[in-house]
């Protein structure tokens, strides 16, 4: 059980990224994490944190973790319909206090009926200065670069409802570390992979992938790489800076399935064009096959000065037994 004068950090969203950077706090810090499940606070207190039972899509839960931890670690994902994110707008009206909040701000991060919630004091106490909050978004933001190299000072065009999602959740972050007293840190994220999360089922059914004409640019950091950078960001993030949580892999989308066949032993995909992709692939996964871009990191091993573990994909699946 950790100590008890320990400083503290709350994780909201304490999925498979999330218990990584448990693994890493746990020895320095008191670690809050959240669940929506009471089944799963033996798993959470097992790996060395505090369990919190809360749920994002029910604000009235949310009250324990306002005050809590002045570090956190947002990695809950939006809800799965709609073009906005009511989960962040909850949590941060939770952690912002209301009524220590200046009207412009409170005005942009919160809905109208938690506006009414409160009067404002127009102050905000010196202590919260040193609060730091990440938020974990995606590069899908950008939406199709058409295989360009894309730096976090791109503007985005999401062109999914999943991205226009994640770009309201953004916004919400900006106001908050704006004018709410915190530090903010968005960390975009590509496609995550670990020994446990290579695309094997896909492989194995057989999948197609896209010939080489067609194909696109695709993004990767490992689970491990990314817990890092997430928590380098709450420590070394700048305010209100956008940050790529990417490995240093240029690879297309096809060749990234052919090398993790060729390591497992696997037969590669076969290729097709992308007039046939869209008559044999179902429009979720096609979704993914129509964006190219290649992420700059240079901010994440500059600024919070990350040193990848797996630089590229190679490098991990050299590594791989």
């Amino acid at each position: 059980m950790p100590r008890l004068g320990l400083p503290r950090v709350l994780i909201v969203g304490c999925g498979d990224v999330g218990q990584r950077c448990l693994t890493i706090l746990r020895t320095r810090f008191r670690v809050f994490a959240v669940t929506s499940r009471e089944a799963g606070r033996a798993a959470l207190r097992e790996a060395g944190a505090v369990p919190m039972i809360a749920n994002l899509d029910d604000a009235a839960s949310l009250r324990r973790l306002g005050g809590l931890s002045p570090r956190v670690l947002h990695l809950a994902p939006p809800p799965t319909a709609g073009n906005d994110d009511p989960r962040t707008a909850a949590l941060l009206h939770r952690l912002a206090r209301p009524a220590q909040l200046p009207r412009a701000t409170k005005d942009r991060i919160l809905p109208e009926r938690a506006r009414r919630s409160g009067r404002l004091t127009g102050r905000l106490k010196t202590r919260l200065q040193a609060h730091a909050f990440v938020y974990a978004s995606t590069s899908g933001v950008y939406g199709d670069a058409g295989g360009a190299w894309v730096d976090e000072s791109r503007p985005v065009n999401p062109t999914t409802a999943r991205a226009q999602r994640r770009v309201a959740a953004e916004r919400r972050v900006r106001w908050f570390g704006a004018g709410g007293g915190w530090r903010t840190s968005i960390v975009r994220i590509p496609g995550i992979y670990a020994a446990e999360r290579l695309p094997v089922a896909r492989l194995e059914r057989g999948t197609p992938a896209l010939r080489a004409e067609d194909d696109v640019y695709t993004n990767h950091i490992h689970a491990d790489d990314l817990a890092r950078a997430l928590i380098a960001a709450l420590f070394r993030g700048r305010p209100q800076r956008v940050v790529h949580a990417s490995d240093a892999s240029e690879l297309r989308m096809g060749d990234y399935f052919d090398a993790v066949a060729d390591a497992r032993g696997l037969r590669r995909p076969p290729r097709i064009s992308r007039a046939e992709a869209v008559q044999q692939i179902e429009p979720s996964l096609l979704s993914f096959m129509s964006e190219s871009r290649r992420l700059r990191n240079t901010r994440l091993t500059r600024e919070l000065r990350v040193a990848l573990r797996y630089p590229t994909v190679a490098d991990f699946l050299r590594c791989e037994p």
